[in-house]
Formats: C-alpha cells, sequence, structure tokens
C-alpha cells in the first residue's frame, strides 16, 4: 500500500482502487486504523497513552 504521508511517528498510507467507502490507512506505535475522509473510524482504534 503506498504511504502517502509519514510525520510525528504517524504513518498514513491510500490504495487507490481498495473497497468502498473511500478511505486512508493510519499507523502510529503499532496501532493501527481505517478513516474515512470525514475523520470517521471505519475499523481499528488508537489508543491514548495516559502518560
Amino acid at each position: 500500500m503506498p504511504e502517502v504521508s509519514r510525520f510525528f511517528g504517524i504513518i498514513i498510507r491510500m490504495f487507490y482502487d481498495e473497497h468502498n467507502p473511500p478511505h486512508f490507512h493510519a499507523e502510529y506505535s503499532g496501532n493501527k486504523a481505517v478513516f474515512d475522509f470525514q475523520g470517521n473510524v471505519i475499523q481499528g482504534n488508537f489508543v491514548k497513552n495516559s502518560n
């Protein structure tokens, strides 16, 4: 899956002909999630550290 951006340890990936709805994949510190373009989580989650 092509990497679109990498910043502050967050990796954003997108593939142009993957399933609907249009979305992007994000990965941070071993956590993975899939988001639509309105910012809604479609799959997975990111857990906020309480540190």
